[in-house]
């Protein structure tokens, strides 16, 4: 009998997580594969929701933890905290010795991951590359792509645009987004079926959600983290002047993020915000059966134009987060500008039901990928291919 191939995924982040759970699963219950999983970085911080504990909720075993984030959510601390991961992720990796090791997505810490398992030849796979933003992701992702022996994307162009940047189309997926998978499930489920209030907690006002709500979740801009606290503010009073029933989530660890939460935490404190209830995170279902139930989605959170447009949730898109990402038709896109955002939302409040978009898979993402990880052959040195795509 031969032995399970060894398959280590790196989750360094909340939204990490949500990602790629249905991937952790069906490695888990795959016959050929054993999961080597290693939670690092704000996925372990309480301040930034505790992933870990989702994660461990959930009935997954954490082989290595590690702690890598240096405070100030700054540049220099992000640079420092990928360097402390390249380090820490080597010495995990040199003891468990796996097959193939994972990464996720296009955060700063996704980075430690791939350097570290490149300069040690292990084979790299990377799920959702190739896909377009407006922020300094872009330059994490495509270098992670350079990086990588396998490419598991998330929609067509993003296909072409790994294949464009000479990786060849014989290591390059189109599984879907994972995540799309448990928006599948809870497609057709329109009933909210938990209190928030009493399964999360969180902070302010406990709003009546009967009659519907509004969801934000605003992160701050890599290249534009200075403007951090002026953005957010922008997004509160505009919260607070329409006054709906509003639950509002707590922002990622990026360069700019102190910002945010200190402009949050200085309107509550100077403001009435009756309407409004804070949270640090919520498990990757239930926050999707929230937005299922929702009026629409404010902020620049790439949930809005995957997990929403698979759910048809309007969506207020704000800034240059997540602009040039494939959207569907649930997507206002606007400038930071108190106008511009309250009429987009008094606009999203109005629409008929929109149409599920498809552009990010179907939700069987996490079987597909386990399938592939299990019977690609084990490769971990590359060339530039050129190739034509019409």
């Amino acid at each position: 009998m031969n032995a399970k191939r060894k398959i280590a995924v790196v989750i360094t982040a909340r939204p990490s997580y949500s990602r790629v759970k249905t991937v952790l699963t069906a490695i888990q219950s795959h016959d050929e594969l054993e999961l080597q999983l290693i939670v690092a970085a704000s996925a372990l911080l309480d301040r930034y929701g505790s992933a870990v504990n989702y994660i461990e909720k959930d009935g997954f075993e954490i082989v290595a933890k590690v702690f890598n984030v240096l405070e100030g959510e700054n540049l220099t601390a992000a640079a420092k905290t990928t360097g402390i991961g390249i380090l820490e992720l080597s010495t995990v990796f040199d003891n468990l010795k796996p097959d193939i090791v994972v990464t996720v997505a296009d955060r700063f810490e996704t980075m430690a991951t791939a350097i570290a398992a490149s300069y040690m030849n292990i084979p790299l796979a990377h799920i959702q590359g190739g896909e377009v933003t407006g922020n300094i992701d872009e330059k994490v992702r495509h270098a992670i792509t350079k990086l990588s022996d396998y490419h598991f994307v998330a929609s067509e162009s993003a296909k072409k645009r790994v294949i464009q940047l000479g990786e060849s189309p014989e290591m390059v997926f189109n599984t879907g987004c994972p995540s799309i998978d448990i928006a599948k499930e809870v497609f057709d489920n329109k009933e909210l079926t938990f209190n928030p209030y009493e399964k999360y907690g969180g902070v302010g006002s406990k709003p009546d959600l009967n009659n519907g709500y509004i969801v934000v979740m605003q992160h701050p801009v890599t290249n534009e983290y200075q403007d951090s606290r002026k953005q957010i503010e922008i997004t509160l009073r505009v919260i607070q002047k329409i006054n709906l029933p509003t639950l509002w989530f707590w922002p990622n660890v990026d360069a700019g993020a102190d910002g945010t939460s200190t402009g949050i935490r200085a309107f509550r404190e100077q403001h009435m915000l009756p309407n409004v209830h804070f949270f640090k995170n919520m498990e990757g279902a239930d926050f999707l059966k929230l937005l299922n139930n929702s009026l629409c989605l404010v902020g620049n959170s790439s949930v809005g134009v995957r997990e929403c447009a698979f759910l048809g949730i309007p969506v207020v898109n704000i800034g240059s987060r997540q602009n040039k990402r494939e959207q569907g038709e649930n997507c206002i896109n606007v400038e930071y500008s108190e106008e511009a955002i309250e009429k987009a939302i008094l606009e999203s409040l109005k629409k008929d039901k929109i149409v599920s978009s498809r552009v990010y898979g179907n939700g069987n993402a996490g079987e597909t990928l386990a399938n592939i990880l299990a019977e690609v052959n084990l490769v971990f040195h590359k060339t530039l291919c050129f190739c034509v795509i019409s």
